[in-house]
Order: C-alpha cells, then structure tokens, then sequence
C-alpha cells in the first residue's frame, strides 16, 4: 500500500466533528445496498446501531467533555469510521481491500458459519488492523504523539465494547441452542476484545515512531493486517 494510502491527510480543526457525522450518513447510506444475511451486512448493521447511537459520536458528547477532549475524540472515531469505510469503497470498486476484511467482502455468506462469527470477524478486522492505522492517523491530524490520545483511546474502546455486547445480545444462540462442547461456544469464547485493543495500541506507537520510515512501516502495517486476517478466518470456521 502506497505511503499516502497508509496515513490519510490531517483536516483542519472546524472539519472533525462533521466529518464523524458524514462518516455516519454514509454507513447508513450503504445499509440497504447490501443483500440480508451476508457476512458484510451483519456486522455493518450491528456496528451502525452502535455507533449511531451513541452519545459520545459526533457533537452528542459535549455535554459532559471539555472541548478539547471532546474534538480528540471525535478525531479519533472519524478516523477510524474512515478506514472501515475505504475497505468497503475499494471492495465495491473491484480492488484489494486489507487482507482481514476480505473474507466479509463481498459479504459471501457460508450457510454453516452464524451471524455472530461474522459480527466479531468484522469487529476484529477494525480492532486489530483498522484502530492502529486510525490512532496514526489522528495523531497526525492534531500534531500530537499517541499518549496524548490516550484517554480517546479507552473513550473509543468503551464504544467498541458496547459493540461487542450488543453483537453478543442480538445474534448469540440462546443457551437452549448450544452446549458447552459446541465449536460456537468455543470460537466466541477464544477471542477477546481487550487483548486486540492492546495489540492496536501496541501496533500504533510503533507505526508512529516508523512514520520517516515508510518502508519498514508499511512492512509492519501489512503483518499486521496479515495477523489480522489469519485471525478473522479462524473465527469464521463452520461451525457444524
């Protein structure tokens, strides 16, 4: 991947919140262009129930954040609603989306694979590649290293958690369904969201402080994709 599709340019100060909020429109613009049960549309849907939702996207958080932390923030989560969405332009456009997000798009659907592995497929794929690349990129939008992002960071985690919870509420098989030996049960409990957001987090400062070398930040950028991508087929195993 070239250099300047690696970090995305910074945008001017007034452009952040707005642009979180276009980030939106368009996730709900391509909601219903997506054929139901695929493997992309159960995670967009789940992921834009959450995101759409939630008070501290876009201007809804100002009522209990500074200005500063609040336009941090708002970086942040545009950047990283961006980087989902250039996977889903470049897969629509017939090119090579990053290898953890090709397994979900073209939103194939394999009949004895449940909407739950390809929810938390599709949530990994954001963590563990996407969430780096976002801290990256927000550092260079606001001049700063990763620690002053920080506190975002944890503020953007709690939402991926929220994520994680509603996947698991809304498509895990009631207890009725599934036993302790059944291959699900194993592959949900196998994965876990606190340990990719480390890893993100890991992956971020290092990308940062190889950002005068392009190669070699590009080579790390594409193992980690690569580790990702490994991950996101293992959880979309049959599970039958």
């Amino acid at each position: 991947m070239a250099q300047t599709e690696q970090f995305m340019e910074p945008a001017g100060p007034g452009t952040r919140v707005a642009e979180t909020d276009t980030a939106i429109q368009r996730m709900r613009a391509l909601r219903h262009r997506w054929p139901p049960g695929g493997g992309g549309t159960v995670f967009h849907r789940a992921y834009l129930r959450t995101v759409g939702g939630s008070p501290t996207i876009g201007g809804g958080g100002g009522a209990h954040r500074g200005g500063t932390a609040q336009e941090a923030a708002s970086t942040l989560e545009a950047r990283l609603a961006e980087r989902y969405l250039s996977a889903l332009s470049t897969a629509a456009a017939g090119g090579r989306p990053p290898e953890c997000w090709r397994p979900l798009l073209p939103y194939r659907r394999h009949p004895d694979v449940r909407p739950v592995q390809f929810a938390l497929a599709g949530l990994h794929a954001h963590v563990a590649h996407d969430l780096a690349l976002a801290v990256v990129d927000a550092c260079r939008t606001r001049g700063c290293e990763p620690a002053a992002l920080e506190g975002e960071f944890e503020r953007v985690g709690d939402l991926l958690a929220l994520l994680e919870e509603r996947i698991h509420d809304d498509l895990m098989p009631g207890a009725e369904l599934l036993t302790i030996a059944d291959p699900l049960t194993h592959l949900v409990s196998a994965w876990s969201l606190e340990r990719a957001r480390e890893a993100a987090w890991s992956a971020a400062r290092v990308l940062w402080r190889l950002r005068g070398l392009p190669a070699l930040a590009e080579e790390l950028r594409q193992q980690t994709d690569a580790g990702a991508g490994l991950v996101v087929r293992f959880l979309l195993t049959p599970s039958r």
